[in-house]
């Protein structure tokens, strides 16, 4: 795959010694994520177990849960491990390499970003170009100026088309509100399964961020508005 510019390979290395790889590679026509786990498939990744409420696909023409069945090795592997653990993530792309000593939480949380945005779930889709340019452990105020430029960027082609007459961030508040109950329904799936809490606390995060970021979009991107502010000395 490595011919491949859209690849990421995320390697988590806890505290103990125990090492996990995960390996995700994009299509580069549609951006949608290559399988990860071949079926059989565990029975909470089928769609009518736990179906997320904002979710428009039907269980007659789709059987499992898209994102479901990318997590499942994440869940299995990391379902008995403390969120706090501390770990080491490095994740390697065609372009860089990034790494940073965290916890389990937040090294899980970033590998769930990329799969949930690019597992071909309607909702979610809208999060691809994100994924595109993907940056690991991005803060709230990166992703914040990330998912906001990407979207503008996204109204100008529109408008290019005349599709679009404004430039505005309703439909993009709007998005991360579905996205929201997009991350309660893989918490609700993946709630039974295990005895610590790493996985459901990195739903958790993103759940968090997808507030976040709907919250701000709506007052104004009041954390990032100061950086384009022009001082007499300028």
């Amino acid at each position: 795959m490595k011919d491949n510019a859209y690849w990421f390979n995320y390697d988590i290395e806890l505290e103990d010694g125990q090492r996990t790889r995960f390996h995700i590679a994009l299509n580069p026509s549609t951006l949608t994520m290559m399988p990860a786990s071949p079926e059989p498939y565990p029975s909470w990744t089928q769609l009518s177990f736990q179906q997320c409420k904002c979710c428009p696909l039907s269980s007659q023409t789709h059987l499992y849960c898209p994102i479901a069945v990318n997590i499942t090795g994440l869940v299995d592997r990391f379902k008995d491990i403390l969120s706090h653990k501390n770990c080491v993530v490095v994740c390697e792309t065609a372009h860089r390499t990034y790494s940073k000593r965290t916890s389990a939480m937040e090294g899980l949380t970033s590998v769930f970003g990329i799969v949930m945005a690019t597992s071909n779930c309607p909702v979610m889709n809208f999060l691809k170009p994100m994924a595109r340019f993907h940056l690991p452990f991005a803060s709230v105020e990166e992703t914040t100026a990330r998912s906001t430029s990407l979207f503008l960027l996204g109204q100008y082609f529109e408008y290019k088309k005349g599709r679009v007459n404004r430039f505005d961030f309703d439909s993009l508040e709007k998005s991360y509100a579905r996205a929201q109950l997009v991350s309660e329904g893989l918490l609700a799936r993946i709630s039974s399964l295990g005895n610590q809490d790493a996985d459901k606390n990195a739903i958790i995060t993103l759940h968090c961020i997808s507030q976040f970021l709907s919250s701000e979009i709506d007052f104004s991107l009041t954390t990032i508005a100061h950086l384009f502010e022009r001082g007499s000395d300028v």
